[in-house]
């Protein structure tokens, strides 16, 4: 409260001074007291509350600090158990690289999980046994939860596993949507299904597709060689720089020249 101009010697003008500064020592206790009543009256109303949610806060957090502690330990694991898995695969060792590759088949993450079925099935291909192999990669191309590209390299691994005893039909209705150029397996997947093609008869759908493969060139050459003779066979160009396939495959360009001619 603002006090107006006095004179110090009044007696009257004192005792105005003293009665304005009683008076604004009054209000400022019972805006104190106003302001620690709102308070309280806050405090009653939305203490709990706000402290409950500032606790399950704190322990939500520090759930998700064991969850990740936790996950971070289950992934150490499993990488350990894998590559143990792989230098008993290096020793030949492979009923217990098995065993070992179990445990994390049946409750890893869905990578882990992944790596360690596709291990097996190479196993079980490598020992001969195709039917088993070809059981486990389909069984991993058919699980929801694996990765997309897991699942097709699966479904690759499965048809060539027992491309023999497959009908043409069904290797192409497996592998026709990869083998289409673009895709992270259409090398591999074209070339069966262009396989499938010729024994069905269909020579100009297997030349176009070895054309494709021949012309793509983020595959090994060693495939886009075999694929480029083939497509030959069935009288499709598959070369689009001859002089990029005369130095690929280290033939000399004038080696080709017909005798006499310069």
């Amino acid at each position: 409260m603002a006090l107006t101009p006095t004179n110090p010697n009044d007696p009257q003008d004192k005792k105005k001074q003293r009665e304005a500064a009683a008076d604004d020592v009054l209000m400022r206790e019972v805006d104190e007291a106003v302001r620690q009543d709102e308070l309280s009256s806050l405090v009653d109303k939305y203490g709990k509350p706000l402290l409950a949610v500032v606790v399950i806060g704190l322990a939500a957090f520090a759930g998700y600090l064991f969850w990740d502690g936790q996950r971070e330990q289950d992934l150490e694991k499993e990488s350990e158990t894998l590559i143990s898995a792989l230098d008993q695969i290096d020793a030949g060792n492979f009923e217990t690289a098995t065993t070992t590759l179990q445990t994390v088949a049946d409750g890893g993450t869905d990578g882990a999980k992944a790596a360690a079925m596709m291990l097996q099935g190479g196993i079980a291909q490598q020992q001969g046994n195709t039917a088993e192999a070809a059981r486990i990669f389909g069984q991993l191309a058919q699980d929801g939860d694996t990765p997309q590209t897991m699942r097709d390299l699966a479904t690759i691994r499965e048809v060539a596993a027992q491309y023999d005893t497959m009908e043409p039909a069904q290797v192409i209705a497996k592998l026709k949507d990869m083998a289409v150029p673009g895709h992270a397996y259409f090398g591999s997947a074209a070339e069966m299904v262009a396989m499938a093609y010729l024994e069905q008869g269909k020579r100009t759908e297997a030349g176009n597709l070895f054309a494709q493969i021949a012309k793509t060139d983020d595959l090994p050459e060693s495939l886009r060689s075999r694929s480029r003779r083939m497509a030959g066979l069935f009288g499709v160009d598959a070369i689009e720089d001859v002089e990029e396939v005369l130095e690929e495959t280290a033939v000399d360009p004038n080696a080709a020249q017909v005798p006499g001619q310069q």
